[in-house]
């Protein structure tokens, strides 16, 4: 058996944008029911959602099946939280708060085995290696890992160039919401001086030969960004759409007589 290929880090380097969307629910019944859909790839948020190691295997184990890609986002760019999200199987991380490329660096390191990086080597015990029945896993995990680092501040911007330089960074993924709040400009993800140094930011990434990823929940900011090159768009957030969902069915009786007069399509 051999180290699973990682299809998304393949794609990246394609030409199509990678359309993903936001798994913040942890469980892994909401994420299967995504994965059905098609989404080219899922977001596992362990930052800002009640995700914890066991719930995110649980999560790879759902997505397997499916086309959609599982990509991982650790609480932080964390060495030993980063071996444990490897040892379960995740091979695409999105990692947070980057800020500089020695923080880039050393979140690489944590992905890569002795000598090229810093990952603990317990492949035996761990799902990614398939409890060591993947032959010559320690010496190609590497080429299947995708490293993805989060540039959500004024002072990643300013470092963006070197950030990029670095090896063993595969793209570079840009938080509105954080990088609002970082330009004086908390809760206006989508205003103008933001979107435009996202812009410019997607430019300088793909310069340098990497993808450039941004969540965008708004179709009009989602385009904007694919046009300006980004490659793997984040376009909504399972939380959202429950959300939103919700509320326009209980709007359509809210807003109409209960008296059998309208008319739907069968939800059976």
């Amino acid at each position: 058996m051999d180290v699973p290929s990682n299809t998304f880090k393949r794609a990246l380097a394609g030409g199509a944008p990678q359309l993903g969307l936001w798994a913040a629910f942890a469980d892994a019944s909401v994420t299967e029911a995504l994965a059905v859909r098609g989404f080219d790839w899922l977001l596992i948020d362990n930052e800002h959602a009640p995700n914890d190691v066991r719930t995110t295997l649980a999560q790879l184990q759902a997505v397997a099946p499916y086309h959609s890609h599982p990509v991982v986002r650790p609480v932080r760019a964390d060495t030993a939280i980063i071996k444990q999200m490897l040892d379960i199987g995740a091979q695409t991380l999105l990692l947070p708060m980057i800020d500089t490329a020695e923080q880039a660096r050393e979140a690489v390191a944590a992905t890569r085995y002795p000598p090229h990086g810093v990952r603990g080597v317990g492949a035996a015990l761990g799902r990614a290696s398939r409890w060591n029945y993947v032959g010559g896993y320690l010496q190609a995990a590497a080429d299947e890992i995708c490293v993805l680092v989060q540039a959500e501040t004024t002072t990643a911007l300013g470092n963006l160039q070197q950030i990029t330089e670095v090896d063993g960074v595969d793209g570079v993924f840009f938080g509105p919401v954080d990088l609002s709040a970082s330009m004086g400009l908390l809760g206006q993800a989508g205003a103008e001086p933001v979107r435009a140094a996202i812009r410019d930011g997607i430019g300088m990434v793909r310069r340098a030969g990497k993808a450039a990823g941004v969540l965008a929940p708004d179709e009009r900011f989602a385009r904007e960004y694919i046009a300006a090159g980004a490659n793997f768009v984040a376009i909504g957030t399972d939380v959202a759409l429950l959300g939103a969902a919700a509320q326009r069915l209980l709007a359509t009786y809210r807003n109409a007589p209960l008296d059998g007069a309208a008319q739907s399509k069968s939800a059976y």
